[in-house]
C-alpha cells in the first residue's frame, strides 16, 4: 500500500506545485500528471496538501531575467522589497520579510546575510541567468529548511539536467541576450556530462548593464551593474542506491547602492549524499554546506567608503522518509535535523555589529497517515537558536555584550479530504518561531551625516512566535472540455497571529532608537488564488493576492515597510502555432496600494500609501528545434510611469525591449 500511498500523494501534491509559467511548454499535462519518485524535497512541509508553488525556468527566464523581482510579484502570496539600484532579492511572503521571517536559500543553502539601514533587512544575490528554478513554500515548515515566520523560497541553479538534451551524454547550454533601455547584453555558457558513475556540469554568466530610463524617459541614476557569476556540480552514483553531489556557485557583482559604489561577493559550497536502497522505510539525505557573503563599499563621497561587512555560514542537515503500513493505514514519515551557524563581522560596519555569532536549528518529524480519503500530517519541530557577540560602542553606551539562546516546540497538523481524484480541499493550524538577529540585538552607533540619531542595543529581545489557520482546496483535473486539456488551480484563505513583533521604536527612556519587542497580538489574514487552464494549443492563467495586516509600522531607516498591496492580480494567456513551436502571450499585472510604514515617527500606525499601476508585457518565443530557441518580449509595453510597491529607491523601468537566443547542443 505504501507505493499507493506515494502515488496519491504525489498526484494530489500537483496542484499545489503550480508551475508558474502560463508560456512555458505545450508538455504541461503530460508533466503534471507524472508520478514522483520517492525524494526528500528542500522545505517539503505540509504532505499533500502542503501551500507551495514552484517558478520553473521557462518563467523565469521569460519574465525574471532582468530582476527577479518581477516574476516574484507575479506568485500569489509573495512580494519583495524592490530597489532600483540594489540587484539583490528580499522575498516578502504574506507581508513578513526580512530578518529572517522568510528562510532564502541557494540549492538549499541558507542565506543568512543582513544589513541594517533605509533597506530591506537582508538580501539573496544570486544570478537569474543561472537559475533553474524557484520553489516557494508558504506558511510554516516543520522539516528541513524551518526556522522562520512565514515560509522558505529555494533558488535551485543548473544541474546537469538543465544543461543537456534528453539522453544525450554530453553537450552545452548557450544563451546570448539583449535588452534596450540599459539592459544590454548578457551572456551564459554551460557544458555537461554524463557517465554511468558521474555527472559533471559547469557554467559562467556575464551581466554588464547602464542606467535604465523611466516611463518618463528620466534616467535613473545607479541602475547599472558589471556581474560575473558561474557554478560547478558534480555527482558521484556510488553503486546503484548511493549518491553524492558537490556544488559551489558563485557571484560577483560591481553596482550603487545605499549612496555608495559597493562590490558584493557571494559564495555557496554544499556536499550532499543521498542512500535509497530497495527498501521503503529508508530514503536518506544529507548535507553540509557552507557559505560566504563579502560587502565592501569602494567609493563615494560619505565617511562610508571602506566599509566592509562579511557573513560566514555553515550547517548541515540530515533527514530520512519512511514509507509502511498500519493495516489499512498508509504511512509517510520524516524525520531529522538541521543546523546553521554564522558569524558577522564588519569594519566601519556603522550600526551593524562589528562582531556576532548566531545558531539555528531544530529536530522535526513530520507523518502523514492515509485511511481512505484522508491524509491527517502532524508535524512537529523543535527550533532553537543562540546569540553571542558585542556591539559597537556610541558616544552615550559603552561597549555591551550578548549571550542568550532560547528553544520552543512548533507543531503543525494538515487534515485534508480527497474529496474526488482531482479536488482536495484541506484545513491547516500550525506554529512558527523566528529567532532575533544580531543586527537586532546588537544595533549600536550613530546616524552618519548632518542627520543626528543614536541606535541603542537591545539583548533581551524575544523571539517573534506566530500561530494561524489556512482554510484551502487544491484542484487537478484533465478533461474537463476536451480530453487532452489540464485545469489546475490552489485557493486558500488564511490568517495569522504573531506575538513578540519585533519593530524599531524610539526607546524615550534610552534616548535613541532601538529594536523591541511589540506588546500584543498582531495580525495578517488574506486570500490567495492561483489557476491555469491549457490545452495544448492555448493556454490562460490567474494570479491574485488580497491582504489584511494590523502589524506595527516599522520605523523607517533600520529596516523598510513590509506591507503587501491591497491587491495584486496578475493574467496571462497565450496560443502556440506552427506545431506548437511558436509560443506568443501576455500579462496584465495590477498592483493596488496598501499600507506603508509611517516616515513620520517611529511607532506610528500606517498610513495608506502606494499609488495604483498596471503594466503590460508581451512575449514570443520560437522553438525552431530542440537545438535553438529564440524569443523576445516587451516589458510596459504602454510605457507607463510608475513607482513599484514596496520601492526603496527609484521609479520602474519604462518600455524595455528584449531579444534572447538559446542553443542547446
Amino acid at each position: 500500500m505504501h507505493r499507493r500511498l506515494l502515488a496519491l500523494m504525489a498526484g494530489s501534491a500537483v496542484a499545489t506545485l503550480l508551475t508558474a509559467s502560463g508560456s512555458a511548454s505545450a508538455q504541461v499535462a503530460q508533466e503534471e500528471a507524472t508520478p514522483l519518485e520517492p525524494l526528500s524535497v528542500i522545505g517539503s512541509s505540509g504532505g499533500a496538501a502542503a501551500n507551495a508553488t514552484t517558478i520553473d525556468a521557462t518563467a523565469v527566464q521569460t519574465y525574471g531575467r532582468n530582476k527577479i523581482d518581477d516574476v516574484l510579484r507575479a506568485t500569489p502570496g509573495v512580494f519583495t522589497r524592490q530597489n532600483a539600484q540594489q540587484p539583490g532579492v528580499a522575498v516578502n511572503i504574506r507581508g513578513f520579510e526580512g530578518s529572517g521571517r522568510v528562510n532564502m536559500m541557494i540549492d538549499g543553502v541558507r542565506q543568512s546575510f543582513r544589513f541594517t539601514g533605509h533597506e530591506a533587512a537582508g538580501f539573496t544575490y544570486v544570478d537569474p541567468n543561472l537559475l533553474a528554478g524557484i520553489d516557494i513554500m508558504r506558511g510554516e515548515v516543520t522539516t528541513t529548511g524551518g526556522g522562520a515566520l512565514a515560509g522558505s523560497v529555494n533558488f535551485r541553479t543548473l544541474d546537469v539536467d538543465d544543461i543537456l538534451l534528453p539522453g544525450k551524454a554530453y553537450g552545452g547550454l548557450g544563451r546570448l541576450s539583449w535588452g534596450s533601455n540599459g539592459v544590454d547584453f548578457s551572456e551564459m555558457a554551460a557544458a555537461g556530462v554524463r557517465t554511468d558513475r558521474v555527472d559533471f556540469a559547469g557554467a559562467i554568466s556575464r551581466r554588464q548593464s547602464d542606467d535604465y530610463k523611466d516611463g518618463d524617459g528620466e534616467k535613473v541614476a545607479g541602475t547599472s551593474q558589471d556581474l560575473l557569476s558561474g557554478l560547478v556540480k558534480a555527482k558521484v552514483r556510488i553503486g546503484d542506491d548511493q549518491e553524492l553531489s558537490l556544488g559551489g556557485v558563485f557571484y560577483d557583482n560591481d553596482f550603487f547602492a545605499n549612496s555608495y559604489d559597493q562590490t558584493v561577493k557571494n559564495n555557496t559550497l554544499s556536499v550532499k549524499y543521498r542512500y535509497n536502497p530497495d527498501s521503503p522505510l529508508i530514503d536518506l539525505t544529507s548535507s553540509i554546506f557552507y557559505n560566504n557573503l563579502k560587502m565592501h563599499y569602494t567609493g563615494g563621497t560619505g565617511s562610508a567608503v571602506g566599509r566592509k561587512i562579511e557573513d560566514e555560514g555553515i550547517g548541515f542537515n540530515f533527514s530520512n522518509v519512511s514509507l509502511f503500513d498500519l493495516g489499512d493505514v498508509g504511512v509517510r514519515t520524516a524525520n531529522g535535523v538541521e543546523y546553521f551557524h554564522d558569524q558577522v563581522t564588519s569594519e566601519d560596519g556603522g550600526v551593524n555589529p562589528a562582531d556576532g555569532k548566531s545558531s539555528t536549528g531544530g529536530a522535526f518529524t513530520e507523518t502523514t497517515f492515509r485511511y481512505g480519503m484522508f491524509d491527517l500530517t502532524g508535524g512537529l519541530r523543535y527550533g532553537f537558536y543562540s546569540l553571542e557577540g558585542s556591539g559597537t560602542p556610541n558616544d552615550t553606551y559603552g561597549s555591551f555584550n550578548v549571550d542568550k539562546s532560547e528553544g520552543s516546540f512548533d507543531p503543525k497538523i494538515t487534515l485534508a479530504v480527497n474529496v474526488t481524484p482531482w479536488l482536495q480541499p484541506y484545513v491547516t493550524w500550525g506554529r512558527s518561531m523566528r529567532a532575533p538577529t544580531t543586527q537586532e540585538t546588537m544595533l549600536g552607533g550613530s546616524h552618519p551625516g548632518s542627520v543626528s540619531g543614536v541606535y541603542v542595543p537591545n539583548p533581551d529581545l524575544d523571539s517573534e512566535t506566530s500561530q494561524g489557520w489556512e482554510f484551502g482546496a487544491n484542484l487537478n483535473r484533465g478533461g474537463v472540455f476536451r480530453a487532452d486539456d489540464v485545469f489546475t488551480a490552489r485557493a486558500n484563505y488564511f490568517v495569522k497571529n504573531v506575538k513578540n513583533y519585533i519593530a524599531a521604536y524610539f526607546n524615550a527612556s534610552e534616548r535613541g532608537f532601538q529594536f523591541v519587542n511589540v506588546d500584543g497580538t498582531t495580525k495578517v489574514k488574506g486570500f490567495e488564488l492561483e489557476a491555469r487552464y491549457d490545452i495544448g494549443v492555448a493556454f490562460a492563467s490567474v494570479g491574485y493576492t488580497h491582504m489584511s495586516s494590523d502589524l506595527p509600522s516599522q520605523m523607517p531607516g533600520l529596516g523598510a515597510s513590509q506591507y503587501m498591496p491591497d491587491d495584486v492580480l496578475t493574467l496571462e494567456g497565450g496560443a502556440r502555432f506552427l506545431e506548437r513551436k511558436l509560443t506568443v502571450g501576455g500579462r496584465y499585472s495590477y498592483v493596488s496600494e496598501g499600507l506603508v510604514a509611517n516616515a513620520g515617527s517611529a511607532g506610528a500606525t500606517a498610513a495608506r500609501g502606494g499609488d495604483p499601476y498596471r503594466l503590460v508585457d508581451v512575449y514570443a518565443s520560437y522553438a525552431h528545434s530542440e537545438n535553438l530557441t529564440v524569443s523576445g518580449k516587451v516589458s510596459n509595453l504602454f510605457d507607463k510611469q510608475y513607482t513599484p510597491f514596496l520601492s526603496t529607491t527609484g521609479a520602474g523601468q519604462g518600455r524595455t525591449f528584449y531579444l534572447t537566443t538559446q542553443l542547446r547542443f
